[in-house]
């Protein structure tokens, strides 16, 4: 095969999809309507939520599936598929319906982050993708909220593109990161792309080019005189790096009245350093001058650099943000909760698991998220069967699914259903919000969760409730062992 053409994505799956829709449609399946959900069941880094992100993606492959006469020849060649089967895959396109939560919004375990409603082979065929796209940007938009929270309103840029996995990992993982909060990212391809601001300045290797560092200062401040930022940690951050940069800016910017420039630290003590240096920069008269740090930060080393009274106005953070290394696996999960009958009836699906976290959620289901009239805060979130509505207007009982006996009233506050469609009968249906608009809708939801929920450590647990009806259901399934 050549690989330098452009690669069919629709091919990206795991083989069993085929194997599946192969005996689908030899068994006489292959039009059965079926609905799947994406959910996950744990937030990564024990936090208190996770923010959704990767719908774009997922849109765009969902449009662009398609075999092409090289991919059903490979499948041809592996001796296991039905001509009918082939066939089929020459014409084959996506006809269903899918319901998604917005990029950007705060989501939790066990609740559908995506539900999927089509005939079975194109249902199943797209797990794979849709499972991928939205577990890893989900991830990384995740760890960047946690790491945008913990500078506390200091501006914070993705660096990470060098130990990204993979070309993917790092053009998307930038744009997962915008949306969780993110000023922009080191990755230029992912500004050219997706408008994900892209800024750097220098490296050692620009420092060390030069006969002296003063002469690599003065030269970056001559060629690039608005906002210069000056790496001062190559030979010695104290004695040198800080002098030589604030001679250049006396120099070079001084004499044309401009005022805006910065300093970087990559390596040392941060708290001490970025403490001296700022005593160092003020006594010059460089108030003005930002002091950026960057070097294998995240948001436990932020919170603590913060709390140690270091002086830092920007962090760049690279490698344990691009990979969410603390826990770079988000956990993502697609299963079957519903199928139609030939009369289009609904009938409801279950896995039962000896693991009780394992267990789904069965139907064909909305989701709400109810918020107080008083606070406008988030108050929990709440799953019912696709027919049923929620009238706010009315107090609502509502009770832990898992434990119930513990029950809450609910009352002033709104109802908010929080999935709305994408695609109707396989045409997009959803106008995708510039990328701008999702971080900001994200940062408007994220304030609508109570600090408890948003703590680093030992989060409230935001309740996930399912009305009586769907409770009933999933109950009556498992004491019939699935039937």
């Amino acid at each position: 095969m050549n690989t330098d053409k452009k690669l069919n994505m629709t091919m990206l799956c795991d083989f069993y999809e085929l194997t599946m829709g192969n005996g689908y449609f030899q068994s006489g399946y292959k039009d059965r309507i079926t609905y799947f959900d994406v959910f996950f069941r744990t937030v990564p880094d024990n936090g208190g939520f996770a923010i959704a992100a990767g719908l774009e993606q997922a849109v765009q492959y969902i449009q662009n599936l398609h075999f092409d006469e090289e991919d059903i020849a490979y499948l041809r060649g592996r001796g296991i598929f039905c001509e009918g089967f082939l066939n089929y895959l020459r014409d084959f396109r996506f006809t269903g319906d899918i319901w998604a939560v917005p990029e950007g919004t705060p989501i939790f375990p066990r609740e559908p982050i995506m539900t999927v409603r089509a005939p079975a082979i194109e249902a199943q065929l797209v797990e794979t993708f849709l499972l991928l796209t939205i577990n890893h940007q989900s991830l990384i938009a995740t760890k960047a909220n946690r790491v945008v929270r913990a500078a506390k309103g200091r501006t914070v840029l993705e660096f990470g593109s060098r130990r990204a996995q993979g070309s993917d990992g790092a053009i998307l993982g930038a744009r997962a990161a915008y949306i969780g909060g993110c000023a922009g990212t080191a990755c230029t391809i992912s500004d050219q792309l997706y408008g994900v601001y892209a800024g750097g300045t220098m490296a050692h290797s620009w420092v060390q080019m030069f006969d002296s560092q003063y002469e690599a200062f003065k030269a970056y401040c001559e060629i690039y005189p608005d906002n210069p930022t000056l790496l001062v940690d190559t030979y010695n951050t104290l004695k040198s790096g800080v002098p030589d940069a604030i001679r250049a800016f006396n120099e070079v910017l001084k004499p044309r009245g401009l005022t805006k420039c910065g300093i970087r630290l990559d390596s040392g003590d941060m708290t001490y350093l970025t403490k001296k240096a700022r005593k160092m920069l003020d006594e010059a008269g460089w108030e003005s001058c930002k002091i950026s740090v960057s070097n294998a930060l995240d948001e436990y080393l932020i919170q603590d650099l913060l709390n140690q009274g270091a002086c830092i106005d920007m962090f760049g953070v690279g490698e344990r943000l691009i990979t969410a290394r603390s826990e770079p696996v988000f956990g993502g999960v697609y299963k079957l909760t519903a199928v139609e009958d030939a009369d289009g009836n609904i009938i409801p699906k279950i896995k039962i698991s000896e693991n009780v976290g394992k267990i789904t959620n069965p139907h064909f289901k909305k989701l709400y998220r109810f918020f107080g009239n008083d606070t406008g805060k988030a108050i929990a979130d709440y799953l019912c069967v696709y027919d049923e509505t929620v009238d706010d207007s009315k107090d609502l009982e509502i009770f832990d699914p898992s434990a119930t006996w513990k029950r809450k009233t609910v009352y002033d506050f709104t109802a908010k259903e929080l999935m709305v469609q994408v695609f109707r009968s396989g045409e997009l249906v959803y106008d995708l919000p510039p990328l701008k608009d999702i971080q900001k809708y994200c940062a408007e939801q994220v304030d609508t969760l109570w600090d408890e929920v948003k703590r680093f450590d030992n989060p409230h647990t935001y309740y996930v409730d399912l009305s009586q009806k769907l409770w009933d259901i999933k109950n009556d399934l498992l004491n019939n062992k699935g039937r």
